[in-house]
């Protein structure tokens, strides 16, 4: 699954997702900031725009040790 199958959506629809896979929010401003809870040193960082880029996007799922295909099915069901 290459970058051009990832969703374009809001950075807050994103954050969504990432919610759905056990991360909390820890504070909103421009940017949705995300932690998990079981791993402290990791920080996801999702910009608070109605388009979030893709290349970003897929950096952060990386980030968080997920699957753009696991990431793509769960932004899918909400």
């Amino acid at each position: 699954m290459g970058v051009k199958s990832l969703p374009i959506d809001s950075g807050e629809r994103i954050a969504r997702v990432f919610e759905h896979f056990g991360f909390e929010r820890r504070r909103t401003r421009n940017h949705i900031i995300l932690t998990h809870p079981d791993r402290a040193s990791l920080c996801i960082s999702i910009p608070n725009h109605r388009e979030v880029d893709r290349n970003l996007l897929r950096t952060e799922i990386r980030k968080a040790s997920l699957t753009p295909e696991k990431f793509r099915n769960a932004w899918e069901r909400l």
